[in-house]
């Protein structure tokens, strides 16, 4: 059987980085990857109108100053293809396919004790042994498709955002029906409604959004970033988003008066014309999210949110379907924010009709289409725009084995536990890129990605120059971290009783309900973690 120094599952931009900075400290290095190529989820998510929501020329590697200088952004927010090509630039770059086994589906990592190797298995095949594991699986990487009775009768086309094919699909002269209106829902239904017939859009639960920023990258942009960049890096490291130019600005509190503040909702409206309506008019709907006290405080939040539901029903011709667009039942702030591009001007459309499901609920999927109450609409294909098992599914679903045979999934059967979102006790030289309890999608991920890998280099080199054969956490370390985690967030958005958001699993059904990652912020994330280090590896095992 092979052996290596390390495996890392995953060909995403986690995985990605990682092989070529293990690859550098000498390390012999395998990657398994289920797809056909490098990418993760910017490889899986084709589906139309896919972009990412941090700027292009901020969502980049920073380990190399060449790449830096060599690559062209041709968006400011950049669509999949652009960041796929970028992904597959890195891979071609830096020789990484040699060392990746693509269309290699990991089916079991299990830890070998009388050896202290990590075993892993591929399609149920056990294929070789490594001292360290890194699972870079991502965070939104396995696809959410709800329990619909009737699903499997579908005789039309039935397709997921998150698996879309890499084949162009034909909407054209179709009946679609598309089923979600999260992230991916809201990027896809305008693109989707100028390539079908006639689009259904069910909608489970209505969605804060804001306009993303269509401008092409300006040549004279991209030149002073390449100029700046180390600066640009630094103040990644020292911002909360680990983007540059992201800045929280004053309380939406003190933009209007203390009266104001007491008065009902369409009142505050109506009295500050003159400050936060013309901010929104001149910088759109987005600088609500600017201000601090919005996450925090929930007066604030409905004053946010009054403003929101004002713009909305402006836009939207028809007043019942603008009136289900609003989100009535939870505040801005409460789930990752959505950026959109004509998603609401999508529902002026004759051809676009919306079916609130809060209204009339799914009934069952018939062999014909869709039935909601006692209508039945006729599809030809229906797409699930239904999000993912975010943070926990893909390393659940890699089933993991740890010290005396116990499994991942029982020791999260209440909820992750993990140290920093990186290491798991009882599974000694297992390391996760993004792990529940670590700033994540909180954060620009490339920016994350970087520091976690950077930390776990770091950390097998010690081990390795000291003699060390092994590093886990201890369990009261994890427990007093995942406490700090949950008080963080306590107070928040985030975890407001009105909140059922994927950042608590409360999209999968029997998911325990506990709040992923971090929110303190990826500077005092990254700061505790470099104390622990400079602690002597503080609230580890090192044996």
């Amino acid at each position: 059987m092979e052996k290596f120094d390390l495996v890392i599952v995953g060909a995403g931009f986690a995985g990605m980085y990682g092989l070529h900075k293990f690859r550098e400290k000498g390390l012999r290095v395998r990657v398994f990857e289920a797809g056909t190529d490098v990418g993760g989820t910017w490889y899986w998510n084709r589906y139309p109108g896919a972009r990412c929501d941090v700027p292009s020329i901020e969502y980049s590697f920073g380990f190399s100053d060449e790449l830096e200088q060599e690559w062209d952004w041709p968006e400011v927010f950049s669509a999949q293809p652009d960041i796929l090509k970028y992904a597959n630039h890195v891979a071609d770059r830096f020789g990484l396919r040699e060392d990746i086994e693509f269309n290699s589906r990991v089916t079991e990592v299990r830890f070998v004790e009388e050896e202290g190797l990590w075993e892993i298995a591929i399609d149920q095949e056990t294929r070789c042994r490594a001292k360290y594991c890194v699972m870079a699986t991502g965070c939104l990487s396995v696809p959410n498709t709800p329990s619909l009775e009737g699903a499997d009768s579908f005789e039309g086309q039935v397709l997921h955002t998150g698996r879309w094919p890499k084949e162009a699909v034909d909407l054209s002269k179709k009946q679609v029906g598309v089923i979600g209106t999260g992230s991916s829902g809201v990027q896809a239904i305008p693109e989707l409604a100028k390539q079908s017939e006639h689009l259904f859009v069910y909608q489970r639960s209505a969605v804060y959004t804001v306009p993303a920023n269509r401008k092409a990258m300006r040549e004279e942009v991209q030149a002073e970033f390449r100029k700046n960049y180390r600066q640009i890096r630094e103040l990644q490291q020292l911002n909360f988003g680990g983007v540059s130019n992201f800045r929280l600005t004053e309380s939406v509190k003190r933009a209007v008066s203390k009266e104001k503040q007491t008065a009902r909702p369409s009142k505050i409206l109506e009295l500050n014309e003159e400050t936060l309506k013309q901010m929104i008019k001149e910088q759109g709907l987005g600088v609500l999210l600017s201000f601090t006290d919005v996450y925090s405080d929930m007066r604030a939040n409905e004053i946010a949110n009054q403003l929101f539901r004002e713009e909305i029903s402006s836009i939207v011709k028809k007043e019942a379907v603008a009136s289900s667009l609003l989100p009535k039942d939870y505040g801005l702030g409460c789930k990752r924010q959505v950026l959109d591009r004509d998603y609401y001007e999508t529902f002026n459309r004759s051809d676009v009709t919306l079916i609130d499901l809060e209204k009339t609920p799914i009934e069952r999927i018939s062999p014909k289409g869709i039935v909601t109450g006692d209508s039945e609409q006729s599809l030809d294909v229906i797409i699930y725009a239904t999000g993912f098992d975010a943070m926990t599914g893909a390393l659940l679903k890699s089933n993991i084995i740890g010290r005396q045979g116990k499994t991942l999934k029982e020791k999260w059967q209440f909820g992750p536990e993990a140290y920093l979102g990186l290491q798991i006790a009882g599974f000694p030289n297992l390391f996760t890129v993004t792990g529940p309890g670590s700033p994540s999608v909180l954060c620009n991920m490339l920016v994350a990605i970087e520091q976690h890998i950077d930390w776990i280099a770091d950390c097998i080199g010690y081990l390795d120059a000291n003699g060390f054969s092994s590093i886990e956490p201890t369990c009261a370390a994890e427990q007093d971290w995942i406490a700090h985690v949950n008080q963080v967030a306590e107070g928040t958005m985030y975890t407001a009783p009105s909140c059922n958001s994927w950042y608590l699993g409360a999209n999968i059904p029997g998911k325990p309900r506990i709040f992923m990652p971090y929110v303190g912020g990826f500077p005092q994330y990254k700061s505790r973690c470099d104390a622990i280090v400079k602690n002597h590896y503080e609230g580890f095992v090192i044996s």
